[in-house]
């Protein structure tokens, strides 16, 4: 079903995240008339997209003809301070501010807009980039349901989407999902490590974890069992993955080292917010 506006959409950022979402949206069947993005300096990729569809692209945009339906801030953080003043005295009284930008929290935009303007916050991953991205998101109380389905759908354009009613829980979000890929991107790169060390040739072990961790990836995505069960389900008892269990299960192993990890990435979320 192609994405339904009741005006423009205002893109702020075309780097990674901005143009996972563009791609999306496009795929999606929005129309790229509707698309204005504000990227200073977009790299040849971006470009070539942008101009097969004929999108218009601006290093600043101070007016439109018609305000924006949505405004989608996907700008860097360390920029934010930088472009969002600017985009703020756009947002008419039926636009949504949807933020994927990190480390920024609802407040934060709340004090550059009028205060009847609806914003949602959202946390995407990186699979987005291949459309196998999951987003939590958040939104204000001036937000309505009309506004949260369309926001709903520019996000689940990119994969999954979730929704939560209290933004103290990104912080978490952000430790589990958003940091999430590089902790499996690490468990490859221990897994190809240890068959190294276990007397395989590099390439074959490099090979052997890169399908591994893809594959049964896509075999949770498609399968309705727990992780749990599926775990189980590979288990033979007293052989060869049972005994490999043994070492990752007990008290000192991965379930302690993942649950501080997310600890400390959520501590440094929060520490970062504002």
């Amino acid at each position: 079903m192609a994405i339904e506006l009741h005006g423009p959409l205002l893109l702020a950022g075309a780097g990674n995240m901005g143009y996972a979402l563009l791609t999306g949206w496009l795929e999606q069947g929005l129309d790229p008339a509707r698309v204005i993005v504000q990227d200073p300096d977009p790299t040849e990729r971006v470009k070539q997209k942008l101009d097969s569809h004929g999108i218009d692209v601006r290093a600043e945009v101070r007016s439109l003809p018609r305000p924006p339906a949505v405004i989608v801030v996907a700008v860097k953080p360390q920029v934010m301070d930088e472009v969002f003043p600017l985009l703020a005295p756009l947002a008419h009284k039926d636009t949504v501010v949807l933020s994927v930008a990190a480390g920024r929290r609802i407040d934060g935009f709340e004090a550059y807009l009028p205060a009847e303007t609806a914003v949602v916050r959202a946390m995407p991953n990186t699979p987005a980039s291949v459309g196998r991205g999951i987003t939590v998101a958040v939104g204000n109380t001036r937000v309505t349901p009309a506004q949260r389905a369309v926001c709903d759908a520019l996000l689940r354009a990119v994969g999954e989407v979730a929704w939560v009613d209290d933004e103290g829980l990104i912080d978490a979000v952000t430790a589990v999902s958003g940091s999430g890929p590089a902790y499996v991107f690490y468990l490859a790169e221990c897994l190809a490590s240890a068959g190294v060390e276990a007397g395989l040739p590099a390439g074959l072990a490099q090979q052997l974890a890169r399908w591994t961790v893809a594959g049964a990836g896509e075999l949770l995505h498609r399968s309705e069992l727990e992780p749990a069960v599926l775990r189980q389900n590979v288990t033979s008892p007293n052989g060869t993955t049972f005994a490999a269990l043994q070492v990752l299960m007990r008290e000192d192993g991965l379930a302690r080292l993942m649950r501080e990890a997310v600890a400390a990435a959520a501590r440094r979320s929060r520490e970062l917010a504002k």
